[in-house]
């Protein structure tokens, strides 16, 4: 296929089949080697969201939401949306071979724990009062077109890579999924401009307190454009809230753990979105607080798996190197 001729949609396939065989042992040396063209190989190593192309990472985190819906029982997080938003296609290469799945069950576990841990906040968060959600990064993340909650009662502000968004909204439209009045996208590049400014421009109330939810992301970013996100935050109405992910010094994992980030960190890298920082947990706390959050819980991977996957019988937990952090201002 010659590569002015290779559209953007038939990357887009491409591209989110191959997140899908990733996860498929032998496949993904197979796939790569007889289906991707060589204009995209050239792209190795270069940002997709440079390159005008959504992000291959938050592919990767929807297809792992949508196995769950396949492969778990019980399930930890119910996502009705997540098979019909990743496209027909996918969703039957996945119900095709969900073996190939388990192998990587931990990383599955992680994915779908934090939405889980996310939307229970908020849905604590909407009973004090909190009229606005920002989802950051947002991804595919499915939330606006489920939301339990009338239009009245909360807002929701979806804030992403124009191309990442972009390339959303056309598969929103293939799946036949509505957008709801209560949702606002807001495009933006956290290394080039400012949260503030994107929200503010997109309708954003930063006199009432807010709840974020910032998934899969903060490690891909510089530590200076991660704080300066934090102080916005912190700089809202009492009361306002965020979820973060994140992800630990080498120093703080066991041998086994630093091997099984190194893997996902070089597999990544390749892709044009290499991991950038790690946060040290009581470091990190310190410097919350004193932005003015009044308190911060971090959730501990044995926190969660006591929490959230006790008594499963079928081997699904996390494996120790992923972090999940609340903090509120006060």
């Amino acid at each position: 296929m010659e590569q002015s001729k290779f559209s953007r949609r038939s990357f887009l396939q491409y591209a989110l089949a191959s997140w899908v065989f990733a996860g498929l042992g032998n496949l993904t040396s197979v796939f790569i080697q007889g289906a991707i063209p060589s204009a995209i190989a050239g792209d190795v190593g270069r940002s997709p969201m440079d390159a005008g192309r959504p992000s291959a990472t938050a592919q990767e985190a929807a297809i792992f939401r949508a196995a769950h819906q396949i492969l778990d029982k019980p399930r930890i997080f119910d996502d009705p949306i997540a098979l019909r938003i990743i496209g027909a296609k996918t969703e039957s290469a996945l119900r095709s071979n969900p073996d190939g799945f388990k192998t990587r069950r931990s990383l599955r576990a992680f994915i779908v724990l934090r939405s889980r841990y996310a939307e229970d906040e908020l849905a604590r968060a909407v009973k004090r009062g909190t009229r606005q959600y920002v989802i950051l990064g947002a991804g595919l993340d499915t939330f606006p077109y489920r939301n339990p909650y009338p239009e009245s009662s909360l807002r929701v502000f979806e804030v992403d890579h124009p191309a990442t968004q972009s390339w959303k909204r056309q598969r929103l439209g293939e799946a036949g999924i509505a957008t709801p009045d209560s949702l606002v996208f807001v495009p933006i590049d956290f290394e080039r401009q400012t949260l503030a400014d994107r929200l503010n421009r997109a309708g954003f109330r930063a006199d009432q307190p807010s709840f974020f939810s910032w998934l899969g992301v903060v490690v891909y970013l510089t530590k200076s454009a991660v704080m300066e996100t934090f102080k916005f935050v912190a700089s809202l109405p009492v009361g306002s809230e965020i979820v973060f992910d994140y992800s630990v010094p080498p120093s703080l994992l066991t041998e086994k753990q630093r091997s099984a980030r190194e893997a996902g960190a070089k597999r990544v890298a390749t892709m044009g979105e290499p991991w950038i920082t790690y946060l040290d947990p009581s470091s990190l706390i310190s410097e919350l607080q004193g932005m003015g959050f009044r308190h911060v819980e971090d959730l501990s991977p044995e926190e969660a798996n006591e929490r959230y996957f006790k008594g499963r019988a079928d081997g699904l937990r996390l494996g120790g190197a992923g972090r999940l952090m609340k903090a509120w201002v006060g």
